[in-house]
């Protein structure tokens, strides 16, 4: 196969197919498939990844990412932690308490997930730590009973700084001969943080000392460890690790994903249909290409032969019209890795430009540009366009010299 031969006359023809006007509106509707598909995928692939890291931060700093508990209360807690925070991907480790609770104010009543924290570890919450106002987990004194609100929280119940609200635990419920009683105390709120996701609505801190003692738990023991990993996502590990190292103690791990794997698995879905919806629009490019080419095919079939009868080989006829196929695919695909790119480390002041505000005034969408995303999709658009061209160029290839010109 000569390849320097089919190419450059799979150029001369590329260039010639605009004396074709048929041909020529064809191919460019493939090619703007291509440079559109392309561009969307870049585009909406960039704002999905950005929200789903936008989610595993804000919301997954604020929950429990993984917790070991005990039945017993940890006598040795402080060493358990050093030992747990050694490992690989664990970037800290602090005592906890965590209870389902009902809070209750003058103006309102609401459920929330409690968690008991120790202060100086505060800074291992990391989409709420630097967003409390006023102060942060300093504010957080054992033995006053202090709690921090998330503010659409503190926004139902109707409360600000510095109000008191009743909060009441069923974990510490004891049995009265009028029946069950709840766990309950007054708490007085000492601060309210935003991160702008779903815990600002139901999530509140605590002192991990006043948690045990809502719950009915001695205020001096832990049996509760909470860990922060680097990457939420990545708690399969370091979970067999945490188990080895309380082999000879009965303890329970609890990850993130009893709570909020549901939702993370929607948005992940989401995140796929997105993509897969969008490639049609590649997949649609490339069958006209495919329309295309085999124009371009029947209108040279002449020309075909006469190649043929000068000894051009099959394989070197199947590759003048992949080349002209691919050349049409990298062109659309570009333009559109280029402009899908530029929209995209530009999307929020276009956005703003344009007067559009898809999360509400103020709000800027989150945009994570991956370059091995773009990679995928320009591989991805290249073995499509590829395996579209092999047909018509398998056409091309058959063509019988003696009978395509013998009307000649």
């Amino acid at each position: 196969m000569n390849l320097n031969v089919s190419l450059l006359i799979g150029f001369r023809y590329w260039k010639a197919k605009k004396a074709n006007s048929f041909s020529s509106f064809i191919t460019f509707f493939a090619v703007s498939g291509i440079f559109l598909g392309v561009a969307a995928l870049i585009i909406v692939t960039s704002v999905m990844n950005g929200l789903e890291g936008q989610l595993k931060g804000k919301l997954l700093g604020a929950v429990s990412q993984l917790t070991v508990q005990s039945e017993q209360p940890l006598a040795d807690w402080q060493q358990r932690a050093k030992q747990v925070s050694e490992i690989k991907g664990v970037i800290g480790v602090t005592p906890s308490v965590s209870t389902q609770a009902m809070v209750q104010s003058s103006n309102g009543i609401a459920a929330m997930e409690l968690y008991g924290i120790n202060p100086k570890d505060g800074h291992l919450v990391s989409s709420v730590d630097g967003h409390i106002y006023p102060g942060s987990f300093d504010d957080l004194k054992p033995s006053k009973y202090q709690v921090i609100l998330g503010n659409e929280l503190a926004r139902r119940l109707g409360v600000t700084v510095g109000q008191k609200i009743r909060i009441y635990s069923g974990d510490g419920v004891i049995y009265s001969p009028i029946g069950p009683v709840p766990s309950q105390r007054k708490f007085t709120v000492v601060g309210v943080f935003e991160t702008g996701s779903q815990v600002d609505a139901t999530i509140a801190y605590t002192h991990y000392k006043d948690a045990r003692r809502l719950v009915r738990k001695s205020p001096s023991q832990v049996s509760d460890l909470r860990v922060f990993l680097e990457d939420a996502f990545e708690f399969s590990s370091v979970e067999s690790k945490i188990k080895s190292l309380f082999a000879e103690q009965k303890v329970e791990l609890k990850d993130w994903r009893k709570i909020y794997g549901t939702f993370f698995g929607a948005v992940q879905m989401e995140n796929k249909m997105m993509s897969l919806m969008l490639s049609l629009i590649v997949l649609v490019a490339a069958f006209n290409i495919v329309s295309a080419l085999v124009m371009m095919v029947v209108d040279k079939t002449a020309d075909v032969a006469m190649l043929k009868t000068q000894g051009m080989t099959t394989q070197s006829i199947m590759g003048i019209f992949v080349f002209q196929g691919l050349l049409n695919t990298i062109i659309g695909m570009i333009g559109g890795m280029i402009v899908g790119v530029a929209i995209t480390l530009n999307l929020n002041p276009i956005l703003k430009i344009l007067g559009v505000s898809i999360l509400g005034p103020g709000m800027s969408l989150p945009v994570e540009l991956e370059g091995q995303r773009i990679l995928y999709i320009a591989i991805g658009t290249v073995v499509v366009s590829l395996l579209a061209t092999i047909y018509p160029a398998l056409k091309a290839s058959r063509v019988e010299p003696a009978h395509a010109l013998r009307y000649e």
